[in-house]
This record gives structure tokens, sequence and C-alpha cells, in this order.
């Protein structure tokens, strides 16, 4: 049993980019005992951990659990007891379907101290680097962020609504639901609204296909385009190529 206090920081990585993470994020990492990560953080992060933190791999990879949501939670008020602070490192923002609060609600019985960092959310950060404005006016003056796929593994019927308005939707989770997506869209007379689908958002391996809710389908074969993936659907993916020459000139000065 550790002399040292159990707690739980719930830690948002970002998008991807290594830089795309808070100060208070790489503070927890760097404090932590033990971190349990994710497949979709960046381990390029990891090494603001000390050489004594315990890394535990936690993800998903290849269709493969590591462990299971039940498992985790067990392990994390295990090794809090024994070792102290435990760091959950997730991908984007913990609070944006992340799992972070049921994580915080499972460990707080057993007399965990808890704390969350909030991160930069691939909902937002990966259609910028794009130059993708969620909201622009005249174009988009709200947008949602939808997950595609429910816990029964059905599709949200939150798609179904969010294709009724004239917002910019986000769906996350989506790939394997894209030919529902395109149904669902086609049903709302939608078939020639702008289409962004990008995968690895915001690293070095990034893959982007454009298109329309009409040949989205066709350029994800050609583009071979797979999870993990974000899909932008509405008229501000019009503006990405005007705002894509602006960004790189920035980073080219």
């Amino acid at each position: 049993m550790s002399l040292k206090t159990p707690k739980l920081t719930v830690v948002g990585a970002g998008p991807g980019d290594e830089d795309l993470i808070t100060l208070k994020a790489i503070k927890a990492i760097e404090s932590a005992n033990v971190i349990l990560y994710d497949a979709l953080i960046n381990e390029a992060l990891l090494k603001y951990a000390s050489e004594e933190t315990e890394l535990i791999f936690v993800g998903k990879r290849k269709g493969c659990y590591a462990f299971q949501q039940e498992q985790i939670n067990e392990l994390i008020v295990t090794k809090a007891k024994e070792k102290g602070h435990v760091v959950r490192l997730k991908g984007g923002d913990p609070f944006i379907f992340g799992r972070g609060a049921e994580e915080i609600d499972y460990v707080r019985p057993f007399g965990l101290e808890t704390y969350l960092v909030p991160g930069i959310s691939s909902a937002l950060a990966v259609p910028a680097y794009q130059g993708i404005p969620l909201t622009k006016r005249g174009a988009s003056e709200s947008f949602w962020v939808v997950t595609a796929t429910t816990k029964d593994h059905a599709l949200s019927n939150d798609v179904t609504l969010a294709a009724k308005s004239t917002a910019t939707v986000v769906i996350l989770m989506g790939m394997h639901k894209l030919s529902d997506i395109v149904k669902v869209f086609y049903a709302e007379n939608k078939r020639n609204i702008p289409v962004a689908i990008i995968q690895n958002g915001t690293r070095d391996n990034e893959n982007v296909g454009i298109g329309t809710i009409r040949n989205i389908q066709q350029v994800v074969k050609e583009k071979q385009l797979s999870s993990p993936a974000i899909i932008v659907i509405g008229d501000v993916v019009k503006e990405r190529t005007v705002l894509d020459s602006i960004s790189r000139k920035v980073i080219q000065e």
C-alpha cells in the first residue's frame, strides 16, 4: 500500500499533434506514478513522464481491446492505492465522447481524489488544421458534434436530427457507419452538400478526402481513408482552399 494520497487525474492529450497539449497536462504527466494511456494519444507525450513512472497501454488496436472498460476502472483504483497518482491519458478532450466522466464517477466511492485536465478536442482542431471553420458568417451559424455509433452499435438518432438543420455537422467514430450517414442526408435532399473526411488529423500521416454526400464513399475508396477519422459535413467545407493557403503561408513564415 502506498503512503501517497491515491488520486486520479483524467488528462486530455489533444488531437494528435504532440504540440497541441496544455502545460497543465504536461505537469500532470510529469507528476504521475502510473499512466494509463489510450491508442489515440501521441506516444511522444510519454517522454514527459519520469523514468520511474509505470506506463500501461489500455487502448484498442486493430479492433482488439487491451482492457475492457470495467477492467480499466478497476485498474485505476488498484494502481492509485498501490502507487499514488494515476494519470488517465486520453485523446482529444476526455469529456467529449472520452468516457472520462464515467471513470471519475467509478473511482470516487473508493476514496480517490479526482481531477480533470481538459484537452483540445479533435472535433475542433482537426477541421481547423485543414482550414475548415466550423462556423462562418453566411455559411454556418452553429455546429453539431455527434458520435455516429451508440453503445448499442446503432446509428445515433442525433445524426438524423443534425441532418435536418443548416448547421455544420461533425461526426466522430463514423467511418463504419458512413453508408448509413449518406442515406440519412440523401433523405433530407442534401446529396450535394460538401463533406470532408480527415484521417489521423493533425499528425504527419494525415490523410484527407473532400467530396459531397453524393460521391464521398467513392472518395473514401480512392483515398483509402479509414478510422480514426472525423467527418465534417456542411458548406464550410467549401471554405477550405482559401484558409488552407493562408495557414500554409503563416507556417512558412
